[in-house]
Protein backbone atom coordinates (compact mmCIF):
# COMPACT_ATOMS: atom_id res chain seq x y z
CA UNK A 1 0.00 0.00 0.00
CA UNK A 2 3.12 2.18 0.66
CA UNK A 3 4.13 1.75 -2.87
CA UNK A 4 1.08 2.49 -4.45
CA UNK A 5 0.44 5.82 -2.05
CA UNK A 6 4.09 6.64 -3.45
CA UNK A 7 3.56 5.87 -7.11
CA UNK A 8 0.55 8.45 -6.55
CA UNK A 9 2.21 10.94 -4.89
CA UNK A 10 4.98 10.80 -7.93
CA UNK A 11 2.50 10.99 -10.15
CA UNK A 12 0.08 13.97 -8.86
CA UNK A 13 3.66 15.94 -7.98
CA UNK A 14 5.02 15.35 -11.60
CA UNK A 15 1.58 16.64 -13.00
CA UNK A 16 1.64 19.68 -11.09
CA UNK A 17 4.99 20.52 -12.27
CA UNK A 18 5.02 19.52 -15.85
CA UNK A 19 1.36 21.82 -16.17
CA UNK A 20 2.94 24.83 -14.39
CA UNK A 21 6.62 24.50 -17.03
CA UNK A 22 4.14 23.95 -20.19
CA UNK A 23 1.97 26.64 -19.39
CA UNK A 24 4.70 29.24 -19.65
CA UNK A 25 6.34 28.05 -22.61
CA UNK A 26 5.16 30.39 -25.49
CA UNK A 27 2.85 28.96 -28.53
CA UNK A 28 6.27 29.07 -31.17
CA UNK A 29 7.87 26.28 -28.97
CA UNK A 30 4.90 23.53 -28.51
CA UNK A 31 6.13 21.84 -31.77
CA UNK A 32 9.32 21.19 -30.45
CA UNK A 33 7.81 20.48 -26.75
CA UNK A 34 5.62 17.93 -28.84
CA UNK A 35 8.53 15.81 -29.26
CA UNK A 36 10.12 15.80 -26.27
CA UNK A 37 6.81 14.86 -24.63
CA UNK A 38 6.79 11.86 -27.46
CA UNK A 39 9.96 10.62 -26.06
CA UNK A 40 8.99 10.78 -22.44
CA UNK A 41 5.67 8.93 -23.44
CA UNK A 42 8.20 6.29 -24.83
CA UNK A 43 10.05 6.26 -21.93
CA UNK A 44 6.57 5.06 -20.14
CA UNK A 45 5.71 2.77 -22.66
CA UNK A 46 8.61 1.06 -21.53
CA UNK A 47 8.07 1.42 -17.75
CA UNK A 48 4.62 0.12 -18.36
CA UNK A 49 5.94 -2.96 -20.02
CA UNK A 50 8.16 -3.41 -17.55
CA UNK A 51 5.56 -3.24 -14.49
CA UNK A 52 3.82 -6.10 -17.03
CA UNK A 53 7.30 -8.49 -16.33
CA UNK A 54 6.68 -8.21 -12.83
CA UNK A 55 4.35 -10.45 -10.59
CA UNK A 56 2.00 -7.66 -10.05
CA UNK A 57 -1.60 -7.54 -8.42
CA UNK A 58 -4.83 -6.39 -10.23
CA UNK A 59 -4.70 -2.74 -9.15
CA UNK A 60 -0.87 -3.17 -10.77
CA UNK A 61 -2.12 -4.62 -13.77
CA UNK A 62 -4.73 -1.65 -14.06
CA UNK A 63 -2.41 1.12 -13.38
CA UNK A 64 -0.06 -0.23 -15.72
CA UNK A 65 -2.62 -0.63 -18.73
CA UNK A 66 -3.72 2.99 -18.31
CA UNK A 67 -0.41 4.22 -18.42
CA UNK A 68 0.22 2.03 -21.99
CA UNK A 69 -2.58 3.35 -23.05
CA UNK A 70 -2.36 7.26 -22.38
CA UNK A 71 1.31 7.33 -23.32
CA UNK A 72 0.59 5.12 -26.58
CA UNK A 73 -2.36 7.70 -27.61
CA UNK A 74 0.50 10.39 -26.77
CA UNK A 75 2.92 9.20 -29.24
CA UNK A 76 0.61 8.41 -31.26
CA UNK A 77 -1.35 11.67 -31.84
CA UNK A 78 2.22 13.16 -31.64
CA UNK A 79 3.46 11.85 -34.80
CA UNK A 80 0.29 12.29 -36.50
CA UNK A 81 0.21 15.71 -35.54
CA UNK A 82 4.23 16.34 -36.51
CA UNK A 83 3.00 14.84 -40.23
CA UNK A 84 0.62 17.67 -40.91
CA UNK A 85 2.73 20.10 -39.83
CA UNK A 86 5.51 19.12 -41.70
CA UNK A 87 2.71 18.67 -44.75
CA UNK A 88 2.02 22.17 -44.27
CA UNK A 89 5.61 23.30 -45.40
CA UNK A 90 6.05 21.43 -48.59
CA UNK A 91 5.18 22.93 -51.51
CA UNK A 92 2.13 21.94 -53.72
CA UNK A 93 4.54 21.22 -56.87
CA UNK A 94 6.89 18.65 -54.23
CA UNK A 95 6.14 14.75 -54.65
CA UNK A 96 5.92 13.19 -51.35
CA UNK A 97 8.56 11.05 -50.70
CA UNK A 98 7.82 7.63 -49.35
Amino acid sequence: MVNLLIMLLVFVFSFVIGYLLISKIPPLLHTPLMSMTNALSAITILGAVLIFSLETNLKENIIGFVALAMAAFNVVGGFVITDRMLKLFKKDNQKPTV
